[in-house]
């Protein structure tokens, strides 16, 4: 059976293939787009431990993308989750002093969003080749430091595509800035922006929404689509890891078949937990999903009390990736949350827009916290949390999943639930040296890649090769624009 996309906020229903919506990246009326109906798995558990990460992903991934090929699909996966990867099990499961980790940064820019940004170049070709289309796609970017380099290292010197990745000048640590501004490929560009990450995300939404500029780019042979979460190829393959973590637990005697397990997870724009949700929707037996925030806290005060309120400070915290204020995959769980109401969802993203504000009903909030557990670690927490995990394993871990680590012991000492929980280890501690050779003691970190070597003396953990090759790349982009300047931009480097 097909399975069809709409849109959150169209009460309409209009639909489309999956590979039309990955074409799209985001709906005309500014919704994100989500599946007509959930689709079945043709997956016992049973299975998990048996199937390697590339088996597993095409057997969760199929129903979703039911109008490619099993040829043209396996052919994706199987080009997205090779050598590229320093682990064969892609993202491995670790076990240090009685906590349980998935790790997800042992791909080519050591964080999570590899995982994903593998995969979406073969989609988006193959989505391309499927509906006939001669247009060049410009992929357009926000990124609050992981999205912006893990998605050109994906889309580098791709046929007929132009990655335009725009992030915070001074909202991100010094190696991401670093490996931004040294990525290669003729058809990237990098551009730091003044203001924060929901400047950036906010007006890449704007430039998308904007049907005069649409127009004007199919004019000039250009069509948009997006690699960040909003594109629903680039948060489907997130999936896949939630499963195979459950695989690994039964594979190691850690947890017996059908039992309950939580998932902690660092969360800013809400697309990695989502897919916890979608893994849940599944049939994977997940009791609940940690949202682990930093300072910028807006998700933990709204699943306590069902408001949304983005109306605060925004914070550039040790955890630069989660300093985020609008978290846009959230409109998806509110769909739902709501039974589908995509009037009441477009409602509310209105006035969030409009207000800088929304509040839920009590049975979408009952419904939010049956699934959802949230909680906040402060920097000094985050700190903390790094120093008593090496302290008691000697296992080094970085700043977000460091959130997420805290939120996951102040869980366990604050309920009385017994399930199996698993840390989401988000990012190599390499990304992020200044904050871990500062948590673990040492005070003359200053973020540059000196302090690289510092925490491989420290921690004995091998240098990625994506760091070792910085101390040698050459800067290559040096653009900084105003963020009321991005689609000036834009318009000049295409049209």
């Amino acid at each position: 059976m097909a399975t069809l996309y709409r849109s959150t906020r169209d009460a309409s229903a209009h639909s489309i293939s999956s590979s039309q919506a990955v074409l799209q990246g985001i709906s005309p009326d500014g919704g994100l787009f989500v599946p007509v109906d959930f689709p079945k798995l043709d997956l016992d558990l049973s299975q998990l431990p048996s199937l390697s990460y590339q088996g597993l992903a095409y057997k969760i991934l199929q129903p979703f993308f039911s109008d490619f090929t099993e040829d043209e699909l396996r052919s994706c996966i199987n080009s997205a989750y090779g050598s590229n990867f320093t682990s064969e099990e892609i993202t491995p499961v670790s076990y240090h002093a009685g906590n349980i980790y998935l790790e997800l940064f042992h791909g080519p820019t050591i964080a999570f969003k590899d995982v994903a940004l593998q995969l979406l170049p073969y989609l988006l070709i193959t989505s391309a080749k499927k509906n006939n289309s001669n247009l060049k796609n410009v992929i357009l970017t926000a990124t609050s430091g992981d999205t912006g380099k893990a998605a050109m290292a994906g889309f580098a010197d791709v046929e007929n595509t132009q990655i335009i990745v725009f992030y915070p000048k001074y909202g991100v640590s010094p190696i991401q800035e670093k490996q931004m501004l040294t990525q290669t490929g003729k058809n990237v560009y990098v551009v730091g922006i003044t203001g924060n990450f929901d400047n950036a995300q906010t007006n890449v939404k704007q430039i998308f929404n904007n049907s005069t500029l649409t127009d004007e780019l199919l004019k000039s042979g250009y069509q948009f689509s997006s690699a960040n979460s909003i594109n629903i190829g680039r948060l489907l393959p997130q999936i896949v890891y939630y499963f195979y973590a459950y695989g690994r637990l039964l594979a190691d005697n850690k947890i017996k078949l059908g039992d309950n397990v939580n998932f902690s997870v660092p969360t800013g724009n809400f697309g990695d937990i989502l897919a916890g949700f979608f893994a849940k929707k599944l049939g994977l037996p997940i009791n609940k999903l940690l949202c682990a925030s930093n300072e910028n806290n807006v998700l933990t005060e709204f699943f306590k009390t069902g408001t949304y309120n983005k109306k605060r400070d925004f914070k550039v915290t040790n955890s630069p990736s989660m300093d985020i204020l609008v978290s846009s995959n959230l409109e998806r769980l509110l769909f739902y949350a709501t039974n589908g109401n995509a009037a009441l969802v477009a409602e509310w993203m209105n006035q969030l827009e409009k207000e800088g504000e929304y509040t839920v009903d009590p049975d979408t909030l009952k419904f939010l916290q049956t699934h959802f557990y949230a909680s906040s670690a402060s920097q000094t927490d985050t700190k903390n949390e790094i120093k008593q995990v090496f302290t008691e394993s000697n296992y080094a871990i970085d700043p977000h999943t460091a959130v997420a680590s805290f939120v996951t012991r102040e869980y366990k000492e604050s309920t009385a639930d017994s399930c199996p929980t698993v840390t989401v280890s988000t990012a190599s501690p390499y990304k992020f040296p200044q904050t871990v050779l500062a948590a673990l003691g040492v005070d003359n970190a200053t973020g540059d890649l000196d302090d690289v070597q510092k925490l491989v003396d420290l921690i004995k953990l091998p240098l990625p090769k994506t760091v070792a090759n910085l101390f040698e790349a050459k800067q290559l982009h040096d653009t900084v624009i105003e963020p009321d300047e991005m689609e000036n931009y834009v318009k000049e480097l295409l049209i």
